[in-house]
């Protein structure tokens, strides 16, 4: 198994990544956290707000992080892996939307 502090490739971390997100309500709160980002991306954009941007980060990781700390109760992965994490964030997103992990 891969020492979870040496992933060489996404591909390797993502595994690690799903087993960190096991709790669905965990797995929800990502996932509503996502669609606000992309909500706000497009709100700003639209109006000509860029000034909403800087909600991005506190919506898409505190929904997150509320999910770790108060229900799947282990430290978010982004802490350690920042990029990864948040690839993996929106690759479990997309999974979630086809239906390949449950919701």
């Amino acid at each position: 198994m891969e020492n979870e502090h040496s992933f060489k490739s996404f591909k390797a971390f993502y595994p690690y990544y799903l087993k960190e997100h096991r709790n669905v309500t965990c797995r929800r709160l990502h996932f509503v956290g996502s669609v606000l980002v992309l909500a706000v991306i497009i709100i700003a954009l639209l109006k000509q707000q860029y000034s909403l941007l800087w909600l991005l980060p506190v919506i898409g990781y505190g929904f997150a992080w509320i999910g770790h700390f108060f229900f799947e109760k282990n430290r978010p992965a982004t802490f350690k892996h920042p990029f990864y994490s948040l690839w993996g964030d929106w690759v479990m997103f997309k999974d979630m939307l086809t239906g390949k992990i449950k919701f």
